[in-house]
């Protein structure tokens, strides 16, 4: 890690699904890494697991030692529901179990000092109407934001492809309809822009400006929402990377692979080289890793 960049390197423990949390933990931060993207899930730091209050206290303080600084991911694949993928979500017909879950979520971020807390919307089911969708995103959003009140955690919104909210406009229009909340945020996933914005991820940075809580980091391809190391898809690494020095962004910014657990730490490693030699003033013109 370059210790004059403002924003900080990490990785996502969802890219570490094999390993135990500690030990994910352990090896991000061998990496140079100085971050992580926590995603509360059945191994690492379940938020309904007993003692879980005592284990977030012990998280906190391996994160302390380990010098790395949190964001709390919520994108869980089984943790409510072991039949139904991300089920229930924001959106559907019983979404209480959701917010019950993102607010646990706050006072977990709470104990870790987490920078934020990072979600999604959910899929809309078929049933569902625009309208009735987005009512119950503001209802389950401004129930999730009077925890983050009582704890001071900021809430990242993160659009997701094929999700309610797949678009950054969608984003900022929810957070306007709520009053423009202090506390929430986005949470913008740079290969997403790839794969379903009509601008690039940089320009996508610039658009969201200071609302940016929490970056995922992550290749993709337009049109196809398959999470890639850096080089295997059309990101322009360095121009984005670029962007968010030039907003002034100083949060995390977490490489997100969710299905390279299998070679994790090999994978880490090359991502981090990649942001290293992306974020160098060395680094050729218009290069793109």
């Amino acid at each position: 890690m370059i210790e004059a960049e403002p924003l900080r390197l990490g990785y996502g423990t969802n890219g570490f699904a094999n390993h135990r949390l500690d030990d994910a933990l352990r090896t991000i931060a061998d990496l140079g890494y100085t971050a992580v993207a926590l995603t509360l899930d059945h191994a690492h730091l379940d938020p309904f697991a007993p003692g879980a209050a005592a284990e977030a206290a012990r998280v906190a303080r391996l994160l302390s030692a380990l010098g790395l600084r949190c964001v709390v991911e919520t994108g869980a694949r089984y943790l409510l529901d072991p039949r139904r993928k991300h089920h229930p979500t924001l959106v559907c017909d019983e979404p209480a179990a959701r917010v019950d879950f993102l607010r646990r979520a706050v006072r977990v971020a709470a104990e870790l000092d987490a920078d934020c807390v990072s979600f999604w919307s959910g899929i809309r089911p078929s049933g569902v109407d625009a309208a009735l969708a987005w009512q119950r995103m503001k209802s389950g959003v401004g129930a999730v934001l009077a925890e983050c009140e009582r704890y001071r955690v900021p809430l990242g919104l993160e659009p997701e492809p094929g999700m309610f909210v797949q678009h950054l406009e969608q984003a900022l229009a929810l957070r306007a309809e709520l009053g423009d909340p202090d506390l929430l945020g986005v949470s913008l996933d740079v290969g997403h822009c790839v794969a379903v914005e009509s601008v690039d991820a940089a320009a996508c940075v610039r658009r969201a400006g200071g609302l940016l809580v929490n970056v995922q980091l992550d290749d993709m391809r337009p049109g196809i929402h398959e999470h890639l190391e850096f080089g295997a898809g059309e990101l322009d690494l360095r121009g984005t990377l670029a962007a968010l020095r030039e907003i002034g962004y100083s949060g995390i910014a977490a490489v997100e692979l969710p299905r390279h657990s299998h070679a994790a730490p090999q994978v880490a490693a090359r991502a981090i080289d990649a942001l290293r030699a992306a974020l160098a003033p060395s680094s050729p013109a218009g290069a793109r890793r």
